[in-house]
């Protein structure tokens, strides 16, 4: 994978990742306060690494594909 496109996965993760962390941690921060930090770090992992991967990612990419302009087949 080449520089660009390690930057360009890395930024979209980043956008679905900062968002989704932080309103997790506003709904259920309170509640998982009495928790170790190893168990607060467990749950967010297992609940957010699926969102991100199958949804969160996915839908990103979706909306950068219909932003971005179309390429006509260029098959003269």
């Amino acid at each position: 994978m080449k520089t660009k496109a390690k930057l360009l996965a890395s930024l979209k993760i980043w956008v679905v990742i900062y968002p989704s962390i932080t309103l997790f941690l506003y709904w259920f921060g309170e509640v998982l306060s009495v928790l170790p930090l190893y168990q607060r770090t467990f749950l967010l992992t297992l609940s957010l690494v699926p969102w991100i991967v199958f949804a969160g990612v996915p839908f990103v990419d979706l909306i950068i594909k219909q932003l971005s302009p179309q390429n006509p087949d260029k098959a003269h």
